[in-house]
């Protein structure tokens, strides 16, 4: 069982930056990533990264601007969002499962947090 919060949420102009954190808790090393979910949309994958941090995947729509990194020492993850789209409007969940290779089907869910960008 692993536990998940979310912060660093909020509101910035378009074009502004923003940091996310996941503070993880857990017995076992897990894959980690991010999804989002704006109103009326389905829920969609945004980035994943694997326990070592060596392998790290991309929603298209995501890549270049965002960056998922991790600090295991923390026990956290992040992600690093630049040159914020008002279409980058969600609510973002940290997810983790046991493996990289299906953690686009995560186990584990946070609460989410709130990012809004204004035009």
């Amino acid at each position: 069982q692993v536990q998940l919060v979310e912060s660093g949420g909020g509101l910035v102009q378009a074009g502004g930056s923003l940091r996310l954190s996941c503070a993880a808790s857990g017995r076992y090393s897990y894959a980690m990533g991010w999804f989002r979910q704006a109103p009326g949309k389905e829920r969609e994958f945004v980035a994943a990264i694997s326990w070592s941090g060596s392998s790290t995947d991309y929603a298209h729509s995501v890549k270049g601007r965002f960056t998922i990194s991790r600090d295991n020492a923390k026990n956290t993850m992040y992600l690093q969002m630049n040159s914020l789209k008002p279409e980058d409007t969600a609510v973002y969940y940290c997810v983790a499962h046991r493996t990289y290779g299906t953690i686009r089907s995560p186990a584990y869910w946070g609460q989410g947090t709130q990012i809004t960008v204004s035009s």
